[in-house]
């Protein structure tokens, strides 16, 4: 009987070893989450542009799955961030402006990331996964915010919203803040596309033994628009000063996508390792000379330039490659992509509003993963119903597009449509008014800011 005891705990303790060993397996697929800043929906030559040729997020694409409908949850930088990580529509837990200074009456603790909230570097931690960050934070200054406390394991970069791509200051503010390093003292900046490209391919090596999450948030092409000499040569043809630094930046941040991939293939990682590219929002026209042609808009509104953006998963042997999705997906649904395809379980009370996307993509799923789609940002709201899109702002009436006919949003057909007009603008209002308060508020000159580039007009062709 002793015997038959001794040989049950054998096989428990076998069992339960054998479940520790599954967790830390490194079989389990790594995660590379690639975000760039600022990009604009035309300046990929897989969209057509002429000007920048883009071989390496191209390939990204030819060897996995593009999105021709793939939406961010704000036209901003930092709440598009807090959506992402997240997998909830920001607006849900109050992060409906862009962060900045704090305004009176608001209480800076709040000025970030709700605590609240569980980040995918949490959920991936939790799953035995090494989490690492490169880059742009733009998620909270306080220390209460910082990324090493929402779930990385590792941190080089700036918690701020932007950097300076040449420099750095002891003691330096904004753009000209220090880099932090959680693993060791920061090198000088040389040029910061190349010096977080550096950072990625370090951590894929220390880590290739280990299942791994690492989000890459590179700044480029955010201002301040600056390149290297060599990078402005090639462009050199290019007569708009602003429009050929911006290509420079863009060119660098391929080489870069490109160093990442490489690295993956040369530790024999690439066929484990979900890789997922996406821009924060769409390009600001108005200041980095950013082209997102054919869509109407640009970053800071919900017109398709502002919030449709580059969407592209690579999983070579799990994911068909070469297949174009056109139906509409999310920044949110990488958040239980993720953390499906790692192993863990998304429930009802995670609550989220993104969907693991591979069971559409295998067809395991035939309906599409959203059917309808809201956003709000400061002045303005939207929601896009099938191929149905409705733009409210303060200054007039609704404007209604079918983005099938119209993906340019040049044909407002709201008075044409008024009952589909009517049960649009109630639902969204409907949505709105659930929403809390804003914790935060930006500047008020962003509004104005704002409502006139509703206004502007933007380029609808690529330059030649």
């Amino acid at each position: 009987m002793k015997s038959l005891s001794f040989i049950i705990i054998i096989l428990l303790l076998l069992y339960t070893g054998g479940e520790v060993n599954t967790q830390n397996n490194p079989q389990k697929p790594n995660f590379i989450l690639i975000v760039a800043d600022d990009l604009g929906y035309a300046d990929l030559s897989m969209h057509g542009s002429k000007q920048i040729p883009t071989p390496n997020i191209d390939a990204l694409a030819s060897g996995g799955i593009s999105f021709t409908n793939g939406y961010v949850s704000a036209p901003v930088c930092s709440p598009s961030r807090a959506g992402l990580l997240t997998g909830k529509n920001q607006v849900r837990f109050g992060y409906d402006n862009n962060l900045g200074g704090n305004q009176p009456g608001f209480d800076s603790d709040f000025l970030g990331l709700p605590l609240s909230e569980t980040t995918l570097a949490n959920r991936l931690n939790e799953l035995g996964y090494v989490t690492g960050l490169v880059g742009k934070w733009h998620l909270g200054n306080e220390p209460h915010f910082h990324p090493l406390k929402r779930g990385f394991d590792e941190f080089w970069g700036y918690t701020g919203g932007g950097h300076d791509y040449f420099t750095s200051e002891p003691g330096g503010k904004g753009y000209k803040s220090p880099i932090e390093c959680s693993y060791k003292t920061p090198q000088p900046i040389t040029y910061i596309t190349d010096d977080k490209g550096d950072e990625c391919v370090s951590f894929i090596q220390r880590h290739k033994n280990e299942p791994f999450f690492l989000y890459a948030a590179f700044n480029a092409p955010h201002a301040p628009m600056q390149a290297t000499e060599a990078d402005l040569k090639l462009f050199d043809h290019i007569k708009d000063e602003k429009r050929r630094k911006y290509c420079a930046m863009v060119h660098r941040l391929d080489i870069n996508v490109g160093r990442i991939i490489k690295t993956l293939r040369e530790e024999d990682l690439a066929e484990n390792t979900l890789v997922a590219f996406i821009s924060d929002n769409g390009g600001p026209v108005d200041s980095n000379a950013s082209i997102n042609a054919p869509l109407n808009g640009q970053k800071g509104i919900l017109l398709e330039g502002g919030i449709r953006v580059p969407y592209i998963l690579n999983w070579p042997g799990k994911l068909e490659a070469g297949k174009v999705v056109d139906d509409p997906v999310l920044s949110l649904d990488l958040f239980p992509t993720f953390v499906e395809a790692a192993g863990g379980y998304i429930s009802e009370k995670d609550d989220l509003d993104g969907v693991n996307l591979i069971p559409y993509l295998t067809g395991e799923v035939t309906k599409k993963p959203h059917e309808t789609m809201n956003w709000r940002f400061t002045i303005s709201a939207a929601i896009r119903d099938g191929d149905w899109k409705l733009v409210r702002i303060p200054d007039r009436l609704p404007m209604l597009y079918n983005l099938a006919e119209d993906v340019s949003e040049q044909n407002d057909v709201a008075l044409k449509h008024l009952e589909r007009t009517k049960s649009m603008l109630k639902e969204l209002g409907r949505w709105d008014v659930r929403l809390p308060h804003p914790l935060f508020l930006e500047g008020s000159v962003w509004k104005s800011h704002q409502l006139d580039l509703y206004d502007d007009e933007y380029p609808l062709a690529q330059p030649d």
